[in-house]
């Protein structure tokens, strides 16, 4: 009889909280696909400004986000069997010139002020024009990161690979904030 009882409560309780827990995994599937993501940074590509596993939210939506010159842009890079995503600084935006020379990146003809970035590019990289609908980009640690200046069929990234714009720092907790 009280197995009877205990297995009539277990049943109500699981009737009640169904629907409930079906409803928050659906919006937690629906914020994670279309409003944004949590993701550990997998390199070092971003030194100093974001640190080697550091949790970041990714704001993904990509109709409502301007994206400008020195925001900070998970993707999908255009390498052939690439798995990972990248995080790294938007450079070039469509109709953009990039050359490197000297030791310091130039943009539609201007040096670029960049204090984000500790050490000169020991590279040169002739200049470039950002075709429509394509972006180029750069890790803060020039001499230690793999993106646009070294990919070996384009140094382009589509806009449809565009995953979203990294807001704000989750963890750790001593650096939570928003990301400059």
């Amino acid at each position: 009889m009280l197995i009877l009882l205990i297995k009539k409560y277990l049943l109500s309780l699981l009737k009640e909280w169904v629907p409930t827990i079906a409803f928050a995994l659906i919006i937690a599937l629906v914020v994670n696909t279309y409003i944004a993501q949590a993701m550990t940074v997998p390199t070092g590509s971003m030194l100093p400004t974001i640190q080697l596993k550091d949790e970041l939210i990714v704001e993904k939506m990509k109709p409502l986000t301007d994206f400008e010159f020195g925001d900070i842009v998970v993707f999908w890079p255009p390498l052939e069997g690439n798995k990972d995503r990248y995080v790294k600084r938007l450079i070039g935006l469509p109709g953009d010139t990039i050359e490197i020379k000297n030791g310091a990146l130039y943009r539609n003809g201007a040096k670029v002020d960049e204090p984000y970035v500790q050490t000169p590019m020991t590279y040169t990289y002739n200049k470039i024009t950002v075709p429509e609908g394509k972006y180029f980009f750069l890790g803060d640690n020039r001499n230690d990161s793999y993106d646009s200046h070294l990919w070996p069929t384009t140094p382009f990234v589509a806009e449809k690979d565009i995953i979203g714009k990294a807001v704000f720092r989750i963890f750790p907790f001593s650096s939570m904030g928003t990301i400059d």
